[in-house]
């Protein structure tokens, strides 16, 4: 058996009720996610269920796709997510491994192509 421990996030954000702010559904604060480095990130509902597990080479571009483009898995669902997770991992096998562990895991409810029977 493999073990793998999930890390501690390097940055989590929450949605906001109200935004005076300039805002994508209601998160504010991509800022703190890092443009330029690659890992995995965690999408959660109001009962910190998974909903979507997803990696990619530049986080905060990828993660805020999620929100804007028409192909994302969460594309119906947008409205709820209440919590980011971001995660750190710059080996791209790494991250692979992480998103696949963590989809089946906790049976992310929007990767369907990630979760085996």
């Amino acid at each position: 058996m493999i073990n793998i421990t999930i890390p501690t996030p390097e940055v989590t954000i929450y949605k906001q009720e109200a935004p005076a702010m300039s805002h994508i559904y209601g998160f504010t604060d991509f800022h703190l996610i890092t443009r330029e480095l690659g890992g995995f990130f965690m999408f959660y509902n109001s009962k910190d269920e998974l909903l979507f597990v997803g990696k990619a080479r530049k986080l905060r571009q990828r993660i805020k796709k999620h929100f804007e483009d028409t192909v994302s898995p969460i594309k119906n669902h947008r409205d709820e997510v209440v919590k980011i997770e971001v995660y750190l991992v710059e080996d791209p096998v790494e991250r692979e491994i992480y998103e696949t562990y963590i989809a089946n895991k906790f049976r992310a409810k929007y990767n369907p192509d990630k979760l085996t029977p």
